[in-house]
């Protein structure tokens, strides 16, 4: 694949004319000629405009080389295959830009971090490592970079009012420590013809006594999976739940990645929950970790947690195809495209592109598609003011053992691949949306029609309740390795849901007291609470008007409530 990637990249180059003696506004031209025309949200001459910019801003850079990564997934593809030669030919400055698996940009910008040796001179990391970055103070924080050393290579034209993110990459400070490049959220994922089938409504309604619609809640999504499977739909049996649950790293992401607030575990707030988020972490007013446990006030092992676990245990055995309990993340994700899953509650809107091409068994003759993304249903411990669900954001982060000038010719790329200019082009490519101008391009009212609801959630009110893992989590590559083995014990049935939460808790306790032992932090990290019962900290969390951790709920299949999804995205746009 590396190969393969040099040498497209190549071709692309000596197609533009790369190298400095090259480098101006008649290779702009060629680009936007061939690459962009009208998709953007910029008029040729704004686009022209921004190109020069580029030119005159790079000048002092040109025949630089530098490397940059991110992870593997189309938009980055695009973005090393085709902007990074762009930007070579336009402006003399060359990028290696490489791509990796996920676990390995976390564990190289670790090792940057550790030993201060300039392996990237940038990174598109996770904007889940925000509490990370602004604890460690290892990156640089581009508030101050681009109003001091790096403003003669910041855009005018940037606007960073544009990007929908950027909450998500602020720290307490209100310092902005990265800039979104790639936005996908996880919601749910339906059969729209499935759902909209007379006979299957009427057998629905007669069994349950309500509706089959969009589960607001997951009792009503369990019903719905225990009605389609073993169920025969056009002659074939299908399934009403897809997950899966091999013990691997990617395991750990179906976790952090928000499910326990699905649930309802830990506090009201946007984009998370304070003081306890939704890893169950618990800060005190200066946002120093103080617990996960249970017993210190946080909500790792807490009811909410274990009923979170203990349905995805119960769903993935019931009603999901045998084969998903041996599956990752990545075998997973074609599965409901093969035409055989009813509902997911988990889906990852960065597998659009997967689900919507030509000859699936889940899309229509004309293109359009049989299913439909909504808003997830939320568990019985879930209360209005949560937030929802998860979503990845991949960010250009700059870190501070990376050479001025180096940092400077990075700093200017990653605006070329987030720029106006590109931005709508880019966002068709790899459906993955990081600004308000591009999500509303007329470009994307054409196209909404085939992308099965993804225009119509990331145009809609919901959308703020979809976000990633937030600044409690202290330090979150050693946290985040400790989810697949807790989680894979319980998958495995090696230990109970509540066994598996309560070695999870401790054990990211461990961690944060060697961090609060090191010192290395200093007055934003971990100061670990006392310990006392649940009823203590339940009592405690009420009287300072928030909620976790939440008492057990005896009945936890609440009431099932559906709602019509036609309805529900009209009520959207009204």
């Amino acid at each position: 694949m590396r190969r393969q990637l040099l040498t497209s990249t190549t071709a692309l180059v000596l197609l533009l004319g790369a190298g400095s003696a090259y480098a101006g506004m008649d290779e702009a031209k060629a680009f936007l000629d061939k690459e962009i025309g009208d998709v953007s949200s910029l008029s040729r001459a704004d686009q022209e405009a921004e190109m020069q910019w580029f030119i005159d801003a790079a000048k002092p850079f040109a025949g630089m080389e530098i490397k940059v990564v991110s992870e593997a997934m189309t938009t980055h593809s695009y973005e090393s295959e085709v902007l990074a030669p762009a930007f070579a030919a336009i402006t003399g400055i060359k990028v290696t830009h490489d791509i990796i698996q996920e676990g390995d940009v976390v564990e190289k910008i670790q090792t940057q971090m550790q030993t201060g040796q300039n392996l990237y001179d940038g990174w598109v990391n996770d904007s889940d490592l925000i509490g990370t970055h602004w604890r460690y103070q290892q990156v640089r924080n581009l508030t101050d970079f681009m109003a001091n050393e790096g403003k003669d290579v910041t855009n005018p034209n940037l606007d960073l009012d544009d990007f929908i993110g950027l909450s998500f990459t602020t720290a307490p400070d209100k310092k902005l420590y990265q800039l979104p490049d790639q936005q996908f959220a996880n919601v749910y994922w339906f059969r729209y013809d499935w759902f909209n089938d007379e006979k299957n409504k009427a057998d629905f309604k007669e069994k349950y006594g309500y509706d089959l619609g969009v589960p607001v809640n997951w009792s009503a999504y369990e019903d719905i999976a225990e009605f389609f499977t073993g169920r025969d739909v056009n002659g074939q049996k299908v399934y009403g739940h897809m997950d899966y649950g091999k013990k691997d790293p990617s395991l750990g992401w179906r976790f952090t990645d928000a499910w326990l607030s699905m649930a309802g575990n830990g506090d009201k707030g946007l984009p998370n929950g304070l003081p306890v988020d939704e890893w169950g972490i618990k800060v005190d007013e200066n946002s120093r970790p103080v617990g996960s446990c249970v017993a210190r006030g946080g909500d790792t092992n807490g009811p909410a947690a274990v009923y979170a676990i203990q349905k995805y245990l119960d769903w993935l055995k019931a009603y999901a195809p045998p084969a998903a309990q041996g599956m990752t993340f990545s075998e997973s994700g074609p599965v409901p495209g093969q035409g055989e899953v009813a509902q997911q509650m988990f889906m990852y809107t960065g597998f659009t592109a997967d689900l919507v091409k030509e000859g699936l068994p889940v899309v229509n003759e004309d293109g359009t598609p049989k299913w439909r993304f909504a808003p997830s249903p939320h568990g019985v411990y879930w209360k209005e003011g949560m937030k929802l669900g998860y979503q990845d954001v991949g960010s250009w982060t700059l870190m501070k053992s990376t050479p001025d000038d180096r940092a400077k010719a990075a700093w200017l790329y990653a605006q070329f691949v987030t720029s106006k200019t590109v931005d709508v082009k880019k966002a068709h490519v790899g459906l993955t949306f990081i600004r308000e101008s591009t999500i509303r391009h007329e470009s994307f009212t054409e196209r909404a029609p085939k992308l099965g609801g993804l225009i119509e959630f990331y145009r809609s009110p919901a959308r703020v309740q979809w976000s990633p893992t937030g600044t409690n989590v202290p330090d979150y590559p050693k946290l985040a390795q400790l989810w697949w083995q807790a989680i894979g014990d319980a998958s495995s049935g090696a230990k109970t849901a509540q066994e598996a939460m309560d070695s999870l808790c401790a054990e990211q306790e461990k961690v944060m007291e060697r961090i609060e032992r090191s010192g290395v932090q200093g007055d934003i990290g971990p100061k670990m609470a006392e310990q006392h019962d649940l009823e203590y900290w339940n009592k405690d969390a009420v009287a300072k008007g928030s909620l976790a951790p939440q008492l057990k709920i005896e009945n936890e299949k609440e009431k099932p409530l559906t709602v019509n999804y036609d309805e529900l995205v009209k009520s959207w746009q009204e």
